[in-house]
């Protein structure tokens, strides 16, 4: 597998500890997460080889294509022969991380659930993994993130799923990208990261505003807002979900 640099550099760990061999500089990266995706073409595109069918930024994102985030084609990734490709714990299988591991696939996996630990887990990636430096715009998000939190302004529940309502709960990069621009989502304290709950249990008095992002499940004027008596804002579900140059964008991200 060619790389730059010479011979892969060996037992880095990811974000899991899973001990890596990564090249000095990557010449050819696939990524297997949409908001890495646009991070990695923000910076180097000439470098980005693949990326799965959900990868929808930047919109004229010209790459081969290998299938979704739960079911990548493990030979056409192969047969890429990329020096790395990025992972994510909760966007991607374990199963398709080992399989393309046993393939001879260098795979680095990031592990993100706040927004420090996205700016860390990028920095790292860019600089460990990839050899590249960190990118201005990574340098910029960490800046506009660099503040205390706001009091609470307004409590919020996160609908990702109808038939059945399932919302955002606890221990995920969205609600505390929220917490941090001053939304208190209701269901944070939940024992699931995401439930599945009645739609009273959404639609209730102490909720001040239901947030309708349009990923995974596309809210549309048309379908959703009519569900609830509590206000609703439909939001794009990258500011809300994505990690990478979206941050920059997040950072003065209001729901009104």
């Amino acid at each position: 597998m060619p790389r730059l640099g010479g011979m892969p550099r060996p037992d880095v760990p990811d974000d899991l500890g899973r001990k890596v061999p990564v090249p000095h500089e990557a010449a050819k990266v696939l990524s297997l997460v949409p908001s890495l995706t646009e991070a990695l073409a923000a910076t180097r595109p000439e470098a980005l080889v693949g990326a799965t069918d959900w990868c929808t930024h930047p919109a004229d994102l010209d790459v081969t294509r290998v299938r979704g985030t739960k079911n990548p084609d493990v030979r056409r990734i192969v047969d890429l022969a990329p020096d790395l490709v990025v992972a994510n714990q909760e966007e991607n299988r374990e199963l398709d991380v080992r399989r393309l591991t046993d393939a001879g696939v260098a795979v680095w996996v990031t592990r993100i659930e706040t927004v420090p630990e996205a700016l860390t887990s990028m920095s790292r990636l860019f600089e460990v993994a990839l050899g590249w430096g960190v990118p201005p715009w990574l340098a910029e998000a960490r800046a506009a993130w660099d503040r205390p939190v706001p009091p609470v302004r307004a409590r919020v529940a996160v609908p990702v799923w109808r038939d059945p309502w399932m919302v955002v709960g606890r221990s995920t990069f969205t609600g505390d990208l929220l917490r941090r621009l001053g939304y208190d989502n209701v269901f944070g304290a939940h024992e699931e990261r995401y439930p599945k709950v009645a739609l009273e249990e959404v639609d209730r008095d102490d909720v001040d505003l239901v947030l309708l992002p349009d990923e995974p499940y596309v809210f549309t004027e048309d379908d959703g807002p009519e569900a609830f008596t509590r206000p609703t804002r439909l939001v794009s579900g990258r500011l809300l979900t994505w990690y990478g140059p979206s941050l920059l964008e997040a950072a003065s991200f209001d729901a009104g």
